[in-house]
């Protein structure tokens, strides 16, 4: 599932008969250039690499065609509308005949913007921090930002001139939507409404009569554009629970994806593994948390695994991961945790309160006095969360 691996694969077999750029934008966006360079190499002219700070891996920051630069998320910061703008730019200045090819994975939303004129960088962050703690999908969430955005929704492709592009997407949204994935910069989108958040606040709905139209998909600037899927949440949970077989484990990948309150289904989850004979069951998805107006430490896999916590309570048969795939839950460096029986009793006796924690958001700090949070640092890849249960045989 490796972004290097997932590129190289899709790549082996495709002919390009002009000069390419590469534009990578995400969390994955070191590991799938590597993959391109593995296998393009010196066929790269030039390329534009958009990460989070401190996620580009030394071969890649270090390569003289390459021109990085590292944005904010999952707030955007001015590194993003930068990005935004070079972006434009990367593009205008590509030859005719070249072959753009897009490396786009989840966190594309936050790394790069430009914005409508009248909405500045403080207008921006504060759009992104209130979706952040509402609790909304993240099909509600990328509704909003394509109506904030000069290039989101589609609309990018107005810029690509008809040069050919090939648009590789790792998936991190729930049902591999395209046109959800980093917002959908290629992907044309509908003006759908109804899609909206029902209950907006004033100055964001205010905020939003400033974009201009999105796309038609059946325009000419779409014509040269071919969009494909190289890794997914589908292809992690499989990966998994093949990996899991292979070490003699009973083992149950769940097709459904895990979606809405984290505590809700983090307690779902510990009473279905709770009555589940011996084995592993592999899940994915992609929670949400209502964050207070003074969140803690924390993200929603570290507040789904303290709800299982609290219902595994005193149980020695059973241990729980929820991690981000990407290696990063939430604004923090941490992954997710593994929660066994006494994670409870180990954080309570450091002075916590997991009810107290799960009520401020504030489940990092608890995981953390308990001695299970899970630090990977970045992965190269970003498909969605992993939540995984272990019932021994007692």
């Amino acid at each position: 599932m490796h972004g290097r691996d997932c590129v190289r694969a899709a790549l082996l077999d495709i002919a390009f008969d002009s000069p390419v750029l590469v534009v990578a934008i995400g969390k994955a966006a070191s590991a799938m250039t590597l993959g391109a360079l593995d296998v393009l190499g010196g066929q790269i002219e030039r390329g534009l690499v958009v990460t989070k700070h401190g996620y580009v891996e030394p071969p890649v920051s270090s390569h003289q065609r390459l021109t990085i630069i590292e944005a904010g998320h999952p707030i955007p910061d001015e590194h993003s509308l930068e990005a935004g703008a070079r972006l434009v730019e990367f593009i205008a200045g590509a030859p005719a005949d070249a072959t753009l090819l897009f490396l786009v994975s989840g966190g594309a939303s936050a790394l790069v913007e430009l914005l409508p004129r009248g909405i500045g960088l403080a207008d921006l962050a504060r759009a992104n921090q209130w979706l952040q703690g509402a609790g909304l999908p993240i099909d509600a969430i990328n509704r909003v930002r394509k109506r904030l955005s000069c290039i989101k929704g589609g609309r990018l492709a107005r810029h690509l001139g008809g040069r050919r592009t090939l648009n590789l997407l790792i998936s991190d949204v729930p049902g591999d939507v395209v046109g959800d994935i980093g917002s959908g910069l290629l992907v044309a989108d509908a003006a759908d409404d109804r899609l909206l958040p029902a209950h907006l606040p004033p100055w964001l709905a205010r905020l939003m009569s400033a974009a201009a139209p999105v796309p038609d998909g059946a325009g000419p600037e779409f014509a040269g554009v071919a969009t494909q899927i190289v890794a997914s949440a589908a292809l992690a949970r499989r990966a998994a629970a093949n990996a899991a077989c292979r070490l003699g484990y009973d083992v149950t990948a769940h097709e459904g994806l895990v979606t809405g309150d984290a505590a809700i289904e983090g307690r779902r989850l510990a009473k279905f593994a709770m009555a589940a004979g011996p084995g592993i069951h592999v899940w994915s998805g992609e929670t949400t948390v209502m964050l207070p107006d003074r969140p803690g430490r924390g993200g929603r896999n570290q507040h789904l695994a303290l709800a299982v916590a609290g219902e595994m309570a005193g149980r020695a048969d059973l241990l729980f991961l929820a991690g981000a795939t990407d290696g990063g839950d939430g604004p923090g460096r941490d992954a997710g945790a593994i929660i066994d029986g006494d994670t409870i009793m180990r954080g309570e006796r450091a002075g916590l309160n997991s009810g107290e924690s799960l009520k401020a958001a504030d489940s990092g700090r608890f995981l953390d006095a308990a001695g299970d949070l899970v630090g990977t640092g970045p992965t190269g890849t970003n498909v969605m969360d992993l939540l995984v249960a272990l019932r021994i045989r007692a």
